[in-house]
């Protein structure tokens, strides 16, 4: 019978993942018990996505704000420290701050505007037409910011950011400043110990301070990328991936994550006898037209993944074919024309303009994203995500 659907994506329920769980069973046994349930047949080319979130939890990855300042102290001393470009999210920077703060005697904090790196806004654009500011040269202080803005808050938590952050570190006693640029080398003038907290920018960042006289130049993959006194570590990204577990503790980004996919499939083949591809992911990459936030606050979007899932689409776009390489066909010769020019299709389209507007992306960036919409950030209760269909096309 002919298939009238393509991809499915399915968002799986599975039991509350602990310190210590075997993460691997787990996620084998959800997916064939909901294959059973839902009487779903299992194929090759199949996809099992789950969050780093309970490899994490099962890892038990977490570390302690006393953790965080330890090694923030360990690393600047008694020096004045540059805390520059955090991105402005009580879960994802909050605890981190606070942790910087309690390992720190002043701190110099440095805010991007109009937003955060990620998109997250202090002050909209068209605010900084208006006052004549220019973010790329002007660098502001606190009191010049307030004077030219006044108090804003964001568009969807409705916090002051300014205010929140510069409350976060005094409460520790600890002196803070706060000014405004977009230029990494405008910290110099305050200090030459600089922590940047910046995430997808971050080697540009440091490089620029380096080479401009910087001294004490770290960003937060440095920080707990070994264990401080037993805490959690993450020896490649550090504290960047982690968010909130409690008012004192972080769950760091998952480590180590490849035998964790590799483990999956290789169970997966032995019970049903299909090569499952297996990838664990974190937030998706996408862009939120209303709040201008571009979602990837992980360094990643998927920290492990299994060899199938390497590379980008090789994928032609449908309309085009229609309406220029078969324009005079239609119906059924128009269908067999395309199938056969898809089957024929050459195995790297890049610069054809048969494949223009279909934006390939890294596999795992699509799938990560797709992921991530599907299990929410909330109370769902499915992190666990089970795609069939999505290496079909129109032939198949």
């Amino acid at each position: 019978m002919e298939r009238v659907v393509g991809t499915v994506v399915r968002g799986l329920r599975c039991p509350i993942i602990n310190q210590g769980d075997q993460i691997e069973e787990i996620v084998v046994d959800s997916v064939l018990h909901a294959a059973e349930t839902e009487k779903i047949q299992i194929n090759d080319k199949d996809i099992v996505a789950l969050t780093e979130s309970i490899v994490a939890r099962a890892q038990g990855n977490y570390a302690t704000i006393e953790a965080i300042a330890n090694d923030v102290h360990a690393k600047f001393g008694d020096d004045t420290v540059g805390v520059i470009f955090p991105i402005l999210s009580r879960n994802r920077f909050a605890n981190i701050l606070r942790g910087i703060a309690k390992g720190a005697k002043k701190i110099v904090l440095m805010l991007s505007y109009p937003s955060d790196e990620v998109g997250n806004h202090l002050v909209s654009i068209d605010m900084l037409d208006e006052k004549g500011v220019n973010p790329w040269t002007d660098v502001l202080t606190e009191k010049q910011f307030r004077d030219y803005f006044g108090y804003l808050k964001h568009t969807f938590t409705g916090v002051d950011y300014i205010e929140y952050y510069k409350s976060l570190i005094e409460e520790f006693g600890v002196e803070c400043e706060v000014i405004f640029s977009n230029n990494p080398k405008s910290i110099l003038d305050y200090t030459k110990s600089v922590l940047a907290c910046d995430i997808h920018t971050r080697f540009r960042t440091k490089r620029i301070l380096e080479a401009n006289g910087g001294e004490k130049v770290y960003s937060l993959d440095n920080i707990l990328a070994e264990p401080i006194d037993g805490s959690g570590y993450n020896e490649e990204y550090g504290l960047l991936g982690s968010n909130k577990s409690t008012e004192d503790k972080v769950k760091l980004f998952p480590r180590n994550c490849q035998p964790t996919v590799d483990r999956i499939q290789s169970m997966l083949q032995e019970k049903t006898g299909k090569n499952v591809e297996v990838m664990i992911y974190g937030d998706g990459a996408f862009k939120d037209p209303v709040g201008k936030i571009w979602e990837l606050a992980d360094p990643v979007v998927s920290p492990a993944f299994t060899a199938g899932l390497e590379g980008t689409p090789n994928e032609v776009k449908l309309k085009y074919l229609a309406d220029n390489n078969f324009s005079d066909l239609k119906g059924e010769e128009l269908q067999q024309a395309i199938s056969k020019f898809i089957n024929e299709k050459d195995e790297d389209l890049v610069g054809a303009m048969e494949a223009q507007g279909t934006t390939p992306r890294k596999l795992t960036d699509l799938i990560g994203s797709l992921a991530d919409l599907t299990s929410g950030s909330g109370d769902k209760g499915t992190p666990i995500v089970f795609i069939q269909g999505y290496f079909d096309n129109y032939t198949k």
